[in-house]
């Protein structure tokens, strides 16, 4: 099956982002986010994304031009019927995602492929509320879409190896690197970073070192471009708390606890940059300002 236009349900960052990348590749875009209002925006934070790429010599202003002219916005879901492949990229919300997977599944034709960009939770479930659980699969893009080359394409219980090697085409044609995973709680990216961020909050809420030292200590002693707090505050820290409640509930295992911090911090609505304060303090334009090494522990 050859891939020529792609649908996207969602307009938020992960949305926004995946237009991009189809689009760089050579793909048509529909766009649809819940309404015009929404449309406008996911195009404005497109435009304002491949400005920011101008800006730091990524692309040109040709290619500014010719991602646009790929992505069209439209209003109604059943639109979406032209693409031979559709992701759903809206908040992680179990009911909503299925939700949307009926209405693509009542109006898309039966051979194209329905993609969720879930990042914890069951492919399976999500394809069983369809009449195509053979032609669902998992598309895990991780943020930002366009810059980071990883994609994580699980397979739900019955997805069919077909499916499967579409969406492993899929993602070549993106210039990215798929993965094969079967379906378990949180995949492998979540799954494993999951403890990681939530140790480093434990190391700060004891007292052990603030949060500025944490970063530094695992940013130089291992090489990693930013520290676990300066990550889980890109996150957001209500998505993280989120991750960690639903894999803690599948897996019953205490290394998916929350940290008290972390349930401390998202009480406050500390949630990180978009919020402008979590483990650090941001600015208008995401930057960090200073260590809040107070904050971090009450």
């Amino acid at each position: 099956m050859s891939v020529r236009c792609v649908g996207i349900v969602g307009g938020g960052t992960m949305g926004q982002g995946i237009a991009i990348a189809c689009a760089a590749a050579g793909l048509d875009v529909l766009l649809r986010d819940r309404d015009e209002a929404g449309n406008v925006r996911a195009l404005e934070g497109i435009g304002e994304t491949l400005d920011q790429d101008i800006a730091k010599w990524r692309r040109t202003t040709g290619e500014r031009k010719a991602i646009l002219a790929r992505i069209r916005t439209v209003a109604a879901i059943e639109a979406l019927e032209a693409a031979q492949l559709v992701v759903e990229a809206v908040s992680e919300d179990l009911e909503l995602k299925t939700g949307i997977f009926q209405q693509l599944d009542a109006c898309c034709p039966p051979n194209d492929i329905l993609a969720t960009n879930a990042s914890a939770l069951s492919v399976t479930e999500i394809a069983a509320r369809t009449m195509r659980p053979d032609r669902v699969v998992g598309l895990h893009f991780l943020h930002p879409v366009p810059v980071v080359p990883l994609v994580e394409v699980v397979r739900g219980l019955r997805t069919s190896d077909e499916t499967f090697a579409h969406a492993m085409d899929f993602v070549r044609v993106l210039g990215k690197t798929g993965i094969e995973v079967f379906e378990s709680p949180g995949y492998v990216t979540t799954r494993v970073i999951l403890p990681f961020l939530n140790e480093a909050a434990h190391v700060v809420m004891e007292g052990v070192a603030s949060a500025k030292d944490v970063d530094a200590s695992v940013r130089l002693g291992f090489g990693l471009p930013f520290g676990p707090l300066t990550l889980a505050d890109r996150m957001g820290l209500d998505q993280l708390l989120r991750w960690m409640q639903h894999l803690f509930h599948e897996t019953g295992e205490a290394r998916y606890r929350p940290c008290p911090l972390i349930r401390k911090m998202v009480r406050a609505g500390h949630l990180g940059v978009k919020s402008g304060r979590g483990f650090f303090e941001y600015d208008a334009d995401g930057l960090p300002r200073h260590d809040l090494k107070a904050g971090a522990r009450s």
